[in-house]
């Protein structure tokens, strides 16, 4: 049965969606002018029920590898949440400081704090371990040294010997030219070790959209990026390397390396970030099971407007949906040997195909997840709480958005 939200629940969540969506209209695409505007912009967390999975678990006990441009620990959202790390780029030793800002925003999106105004992470209990590599452009060709001595499979591979059981790994457009073997067996290494690998599909839709390494791989779970709607971002890659999709447009990050301010951003590393945090959740609420079972549960719960056992090319298996299994029960984990990103679960005929298509299902929107009709939660079952409104019931809306805020306070 299609679960529903109350007609209350649903003139708040759209009065939130357009208070948003006039928040984003009036700043364009300038940077925030203090860090403590930032939180206003983390749209995806009241659409995530966010405060909800909080009161049940906030990722504790989970290590995230953060393979990026380096972590900077001193961010008033990372004090006390950055482990000692490594850095991918040279043979021994090292610093892990960031180089570019991307790592650091990654970091603050799965496990910041929140304080001092900065990011608040959507697994905020969870701990980040940082490793560095150097970021390349899109179809950038690496440097000759990088035959000999890839970062990239060196780094998977430094993650695998770490404590963390998820590795989030957020290179910008890196690999883009195509596969390196090297990367292939440093994430079978990382597999056979019981991680949970979790990468981008990239923002070059609009540029051939070129499969992106090492979402490519066959043992990486390739994230793409939506936007408030629940529209996949016009730049998020797609095809069969999609796996789950995940908020990732409009959100903040950091401008550079000053750490000064935050400028309007998002995309796969956004995406990528909110996804290793979700599985932190679901894997903090339930430390017995494998990266194998967390990934099943993630892709059962997903928010869809499609049959379960189709994938979309655009949004994989849905949308994360972290609250369906945290708050609700909802999933079932599955055989705890079986991955379901290479076999069908023997022990459920409804497990995601292990060759799934690269069309979207036969009568569905190619772009959107339905968050009405993700079946199974009451009250909160939108995946997407602040998706529904047009940009004339943003206009129409605004007007009583700060009696119902009100309202909804001294409720």
């Amino acid at each position: 049965m299609t679960a529903r939200i109350s007609h209350a629940r649903r003139g708040l969540v759209i009065v939130g969606s357009a208070l948003g969506a006039l928040a984003l209209t009036l700043s364009g695409a300038a940077p925030v002018a203090a860090a403590e505007d930032v939180q206003s912009k983390q749209w995806y967390l009241d659409a995530l029920y966010a405060e909800k999975i909080w009161k049940k678990t906030t990722g504790k006990g989970i290590k995230v590898a953060v393979i990026d441009s380096g972590v900077n620990p001193n961010t008033p959202s990372l004090k006390g949440q950055v482990l000692k790390g490594v850095d991918a780029t040279v043979k021994e030793g090292g610093s892990t400081n960031d180089t570019n800002g991307q790592g650091t925003t990654t970091a603050e999106l799965i496990a910041g704090t929140g304080k001092g105004g900065g990011l608040r992470g959507l697994a905020p209990g969870a701990k980040i371990i940082p490793i560095r590599v150097p970021l390349l452009k899109h179809d950038e060709l690496p440097p000759g040294t990088w035959i000999k001595r890839d970062p990239l499979y060196y780094a998977i591979r430094a993650a695998a010997d770490s404590d963390a059981q998820i590795i989030a790994i957020n290179l910008w457009n890196e690999h883009a030219i195509g596969n390196n073997a090297y990367q292939d067996s440093a994430a079978e290494y990382a597999a056979s070790k019981g991680k949970l690998l979790i990468a981008g599909t990239g923002d070059n839709a609009k540029d051939g959209n070129k499969p992106l390494y090492p979402a490519r791989e066959r043992l990486v779970v390739g994230v793409s990026s939506v936007d408030k709607q629940g529209h996949v971002a016009d730049y998020s890659q797609h095809g069969d390397d999609v796996h789950l999709a995940a908020p990732g447009a409009d959100i903040p990050r950091w401008c550079d390396t000053s750490f000064k301010r935050y400028c309007d951003g998002g995309g796969a590393s956004a995406a990528t970030a909110i996804a290793s945090a979700s599985a932190a959740l679901i894997w903090s609420a339930h430390p017995d099971w494998t990266a194998n079972q967390v990934l099943r549960v993630l892709f059962e719960t997903a928010s869809r407007d499609w049959e379960k056992n189709s994938r979309s090319s655009y949004l994989g298996h849905g949308i994360v949906r972290p609250i369906s299994s945290t708050v609700r029960g909802k999933g079932s984990p599955g055989s705890p040997n079986v991955n379901p990103l290479t076999h069908k679960d023997p022990a459920d005929s409804k497990s995601p195909s292990a060759s799934p298509s690269s069309q979207q299902p036969k009568g569905k929107t190619k772009d959107r997840a339905n968050p009405n009709e993700a079946g199974g939660e009451t009250n909160d079952n939108s995946q997407l709480g602040l998706v529904l409104g047009t940009a004339a019931a943003v206009a129409a809306l605004a007007a009583g958005a700060f009696a119902l805020t009100r309202k909804r306070r001294n409720a």
